[in-house]
């Protein structure tokens, strides 16, 4: 069976070491492109002072689902003391500020109670309370959710958005959030053994697969966003991807289907 892995990475900030070479930072999530600055307003950067050395690292994406709610995957939680980490919205080029940002701490963190750290069961999904309201902007908004248990057809096309490697060997991360559209697989299709096999649930979604675009290390927690009903709307959140290359063919990249949890989520938030 293959080896399923998260999809985190420790890309440094602005004013923090930068793990990855600078030069490699020209390219495009993998297959994706420049997004327009602040236009997925609710695409959060999760960051970690993981050495007590006064730096804060980009770990993983998230989404504003309230003024005081974000929305991550739950393996993107390595502790849950809320005080190492902060969310900053309205961010674009994570390696300059111009303005539009906002640093905002984390007051509490709450992991789905069944999950157990095995990404093929699920449960792939947290939520933190933010010190602090973010405040709406012309940068910062929140993204709508999607309805009870709504499933989308068979190569809908969504949008995938992060800061996550945009090549796997060698390592490269961009600056500037990406973007990419990305089609969904239908989990008829991704549950056979082809393609991710009973590793695929129906509390996920699959989306990519052709062997260009997926996301990658430091995507995970970041939105699968899909225009439905003429509105955006969150209903995905990266879980997993393959070991290796991550954009490998027939193995898409997998998300918490948001759908599933609307109960939980509204019994914290």
């Amino acid at each position: 069976m293959m080896r399923l892995v998260v999809l985190v990475a420790l890309i440094g900030l602005t004013f923090a070491k930068v793990p990855f070479d600078p030069n490699a930072h020209n390219e495009r999530v993998i297959g994706g492109y420049d997004a327009p600055p602040n236009y997925w307003k609710w695409q959060i950067s999760l960051q970690k002072n993981l050495y007590d050395d006064g730096y804060h690292y980009h770990i993983c994406g998230g989404s504003l689902i309230g003024a005081s709610y974000v929305v991550t995957a739950a393996h993107c939680i390595s502790s849950l003391d809320a005080t190492l980490y902060r969310v900053v919205a309205g961010e674009h080029n994570i390696y300059e500020y111009s303005g539009t940002e906002q640093i905002i701490g984390v007051e509490r963190i709450t992991v789905h109670p069944d999950w157990n750290q095995d990404l093929a069961k699920g449960y792939d999904i947290a939520l933190l309370k933010l010190a602090t309201p973010a405040s709406g902007s012309a940068s910062v908004d929140l993204v709508n959710l999607p309805y009870p248990h709504q499933m989308l057809p068979h190569g809908y096309t969504c949008y995938i958005t992060g800061w996550g490697l945009i090549q796997s060997f060698p390592s490269a991360a961009p600056d500037v959030l990406q973007q990419s559209p990305i089609q969904v697989v239908e989990h008829s299709v991704c549950s056979t053994w082809e393609w991710w096999g009973s590793n695929a649930l129906k509390t996920m979604i699959c989306a990519g697969g052709d062997g260009v675009i997926s996301g990658c290390q430091g995507d995970s927690g970041g939105p699968l966003n899909c225009d439905t009903d003429g509105v955006w709307r969150l209903h995905g959140v990266v879980s997993y991807g393959p070991a290796g290359e991550c954009n490998q063919y027939s193995k898409p990249t997998v998300f918490t289907r948001v759908s599933s949890y609307l109960d939980w989520i509204n019994s914290v938030s």
